[in-house]
């Protein structure tokens, strides 16, 4: 079933169909590229993104050109961490990110490897996790709203 992107193994690596993934980000670069033409500036654009929707938003927001205001990526992880070496976004990119404790769609190790990954990049990732399966929770929502209120402020 074609969704974002082709799940090609139930591993932590390889999972992402690349090509395809690839093709995602250009669909969100061209979204985001056409609200900036309808006159929203780029600093008030934060990506969000829940399970495969939150690794096509997290390849763009490290690719992508424009001055983003921020990155939220839930339940989800790195499709392609290969590309976070090359990666043209601004490294100050207010990013957070969440997993359920109880996920079995995407277990909370890819999550928090991923997480990882971007703090030891330099990248600013506030990390949660919340007592939920792949899901959303109330507190899920109450820590977001707090977090856009920073990025915002």
């Amino acid at each position: 079933m074609r969704a974002w992107y082709d799940i090609l193994s139930f591993d932590s690596e390889g999972r992402a169909d690349r090509d395809g993934l690839l093709k995602s980000s250009a669909l969100l670069e061209d979204l985001i590229s056409r609200e900036i033409d309808r006159g929203i500036p780029s600093q008030k654009i934060v990506i969000a993104g829940f399970s495969q929707g939150g690794a096509v938003a997290i390849h763009t927001a490290l690719q992508t050109r424009h001055n983003i205001a921020g990155l939220i990526a839930l339940s989800t992880y790195m499709a392609l961490p290969d590309d976070l070496e090359n990666a043209i976004g601004r490294k100050d990119l207010p990013i957070f990110m969440a997993h359920g404790n109880f996920d079995p769609v995407l277990r909370l190790e890819w999550g928090r490897s991923s997480a990882d990954k971007l703090i030891e990049a330099g990248y600013d990732v506030e990390w949660h996790t919340y007592p939920m399966a792949h899901a959303v929770c109330p507190q899920e929502i109450a820590d977001i709203s707090a977090w856009l209120c920073r990025v915002y402020a």
